[in-house]
């Protein structure tokens, strides 16, 4: 059976670098998912889950932003951060929900404050929750 190559790579590390059957992943336009032989693309990755299977196997984590290209059966996420769903740690992930909502709330009028980050970081930590619960 035919196979994709995925990577998963941020600033900081290469995540995945391994065969599998399928991805789907969190684009900007929705979900995609991909299988062998699919056409060549690219798409920005918004926060949200990536799984991945090979086999038996199903794979899950966080992304956040980025971007990814699907071509000759290669899948590469380029993305700012990513966190493989076993290694969610699920206390701080609700703490920084708390942490985040409450800049929000505090500093909504408050000119000085980039509300789009502060509201990134919620969404992101909104998702980080929900990928971990899930292994619960």
């Amino acid at each position: 059976m035919a196979k994709l190559f995925l990577e998963v790579v941020t600033p900081d590390k290469v995540l995945v670098s391994q065969e599998v059957d399928s991805v789907v992943a969190p684009g900007s336009l929705g979900e995609f998912g991909v299988l062998p032989g699919h056409i060549s693309f690219l798409s920005g990755i918004v926060p949200g889950e990536l799984r991945y299977s090979d086999g038996a196997d199903r794979e899950s984590m966080l992304v956040t932003t980025g971007f990814a290209e699907v071509s000759n059966d290669k899948v590469s996420i380029l993305v700012d951060a990513a966190e493989k769903a076993g290694e969610i740690d699920l206390g701080r992930a609700n703490q920084a929900i708390e942490r985040a909502r409450g800049r929000l709330e505090k500093n909504r009028h408050d000119e000085n404050i980039d509300l789009s980050r502060a509201e990134a970081a919620v969404e992101r930590a909104v998702v980080r929750v929900k990928i971990a619960e899930k292994l619960i």
